[in-house]
């Protein structure tokens, strides 16, 4: 399992955990609901650095991966 789909998972399982003690909360409804929204727009912020985050490395592997077989083929060219 790659170090991204960790993360993910650690991610999901903070925000339902918190979903749950925020809805299980003692506090008035609008008060519980300006929570859930503000902490829904913290979640999606930090899920979009690491998809942020993600795309880039993919690309980079992506760039990598063609510069190798394009030297593959230029060298095996040459022969």
């Amino acid at each position: 399992m790659n170090s991204s789909k960790v993360l993910l998972g650690i991610l999901g399982g903070v925000a339902a955990g918190a979903l749950m003690g925020i809805l299980f909360a003692p506090d008035k409804g609008s008060k519980t609901r300006k929570k859930i929204v503000d902490q829904s727009k913290g979640l999606a912020d930090d899920m979009k650095l690491k998809f942020e985050d993600l795309y880039v490395e993919v690309t980079d592997k992506y760039e990598n991966l063609l510069q190798d077989a394009k030297k593959l083929v230029s060298s095996k060219e040459l022969k």
